[in-house]
Parts: structure tokens; sequence; C-alpha cells
């Protein structure tokens, strides 16, 4: 009986912002990230689909990689923002299981379609004549669509597993979501078969993807050697840097956060580096990515009239 009551029992988060005297200040910057995370991504969305001279794989890629970071920061900080403002940080047994869900799944689909990206920018610099056909638009649909699908399936394993066990001891959640390790950590009675469950997605989700950016990227800078043009050689490091800049800054938070042993944590340093890869990211792709790049300037140009197209 005393199980049965704790699955139903609501449970009560922390928050991002609570004891802390720059409590507003730490509000204020989280709205603006939260608000800059959303145009950005929604602009370079809309003009991947307006402007045909961002209809390539690289765009392609980067518009799913923007809805994909707009649906996973949605999940999270509106959440947190209106707790502040109302004054109660309470969320239901399942609205956790909802937020959990949606998360896993959507930074599930992040992980894998990060490593996969590095394919597109091995291509492009190892093998640019086959490009048009090794990067057709079937590829970009199998990547994109095995990002989900990757994503999907680690959160319909992991929710069932995190929101089935027992938790009988506190329902204090001392962060500001429903997040695997902090569940993990409220719950009592048999852990072992969750873990390794964990431990094995995490090294699916986050591993093997790195792997395949790390490899990618030594052939990638291999290939940029033997580059004759100095130009060249500068554009392809200045587009592979960037990205593994990201790739590296993700990965890093995500793999303290899910690969390292709980004695290695501590609730403050899970709420930071959370905080980075869900709230700060969000910001980042695009602004490293694509509104720095000089074609998706001319695009916004383009679109709103500033500039006209080019003569067909």
């Amino acid at each position: 009986m005393d199980s049965n009551r704790t699955f139903s029992s609501d449970f009560t988060l922390v928050g991002l912002f609570a004891h802390s005297k720059a409590s507003g200040l730490l509000f204020g910057v989280t709205a603006a990230v939260f608000l800059t995370a959303m145009v950005t991504n929604g602009m370079l969305i809309f003009l991947s689909c307006r402007d045909t001279l961002l209809h390539t794989p690289m765009y392609f890629l980067l518009s799913h990689l923007s809805l994909i970071d707009m649906l996973y920061v949605s999940t999270i900080v509106p959440k947190a923002l209106a707790d502040y403002l109302a004054g109660s940080s309470t969320i239901s047994f399942s609205g956790c299981t909802a937020q959990y869900f949606l998360y896993m799944g959507f930074v599930g689909a992040e992980f894998f379609l990060l490593g996969l990206m590095a394919y597109d920018r091995y291509v492009a610099v190892c093998s640019p004549l086959r490009y048009p056909v090794l990067m057709s638009r079937r590829v970009c649909w199998l990547i994109v669509g095995s990002s989900w699908f990757g994503g999907a399936l680690d959160s319909l394993l992991l929710t069932p597993l995190t929101m089935s066990l027992p938790f009988c001891a506190s329902h204090t959640i001392n962060h500001f979501f429903c997040e695997a390790p902090t569940m993990l950590r409220l719950a009592c009675g048999h852990k072992a078969a969750y873990e390794t469950v964990m431990y094995a997605c995490c090294v699916l989700m986050l591993l093997a993807p790195f792997s395949v950016v790390t490899a990618s990227y030594m052939r990638v800078l291999i290939a940029v050697q033997h580059m004759k043009s100095a130009g060249g050689r500068r554009k392809a490091l200045a587009t592979c840097s960037s990205h593994m800049m990201v790739v590296t800054l993700f990965y890093g938070a995500a793999v303290y956060t899910y690969a390292l042993p709980p004695a290695y944590h501590t609730p403050l340093q899970d709420k930071v580096f959370s905080a980075f890869y869900t709230i700060l990211t969000p910001v980042l792709n695009p602004l490293i990515y694509s509104l720095r790049n000089r074609d998706v300037r001319e695009a916004w140009s383009r679109v709103v009239g500033q500039r006209p197209g080019p003569a067909v």
C-alpha cells in the first residue's frame, strides 16, 4: 500500500533559482536565454524552408537540429520559469513521467543527430565531388529518421524502467526537472538492473556517436593537411572546429551527468551541467553553426526583401 501511494504522490522540484541571493538575476538570464534559443532556432528553420539556396544537406540537418533544440528546451524551461513566478514547485507523477519521456526522446535524438552530422562534414571535406551522391535527400532523411528512432527507443526503454521504481524516500527532487540520475537517487529497492540498462544506453547514446565524430574529424584533419589551398584549409577548419567545439561541450556535460558514478556528483554540479546542455546548448547551436555564416545572413537579406535573389 505504501509503495502504491508513492506512485500517485506529487514531487517537489527544488528548482534552478531556489536558495540563491541572485535568484531574480538567474531567472532573468534563463528567460532571456530561452527566448533567444526559440527565436534563433525558429529563424534558422524559417530561412531553411524559405530560401532555396539553403536547400542543402547541411542546412537540412541543421534545421532538424534546431527543431529538436526547440522541443526539448520547451519541455524543461517554461515549467521552471512558471514555478518561480507562481512560487509553487510541485509536479505530479504523471507530469514528471511526461516530462521525463519527452526530454529523453528529444535529447536522445540530438545525441544521435550531432554524431551523424559529422558524416556530412566528412563527406564535404574528404569527398567533395561525390557529395551530391553520398549526401542525397534519401541519405539526409535516413540520418534524421535514425536520430528520431534512436531517441524514441531510448525514451520508451528508460521511462517505464525509471518511473516504475518505488519512490519511497523523499519526494523532493533537488533539481529543476525530472532527470534520470536525480530520479534514481529518490528511488529505493533493487536498482541494479536499471543502472545496468542506463549505463548501456549511455554507451549507445553518448560514447558511440562521439566515437563516430572523433573518427570523422580525424579523417577530416588529415584531408585538410593535404589541401593545397590555404583558403580552403581555413574554411574547412573553421567549419569543423565550431562543430567539434559544440559536440565536445554537449557530450562532455552529458557524460558527466549520465556516465559518472553517483559518488562524483553533487546536486549543485548536476544542476550546472544539466543547465549547460539543456539550456545553453540550444542557443549555441544556431549561433555557432549557422547565424555567423555568410550564406545565412544573405538568405535573411533576401527573405526580408533587402536584397534581390540571384538571377535565374
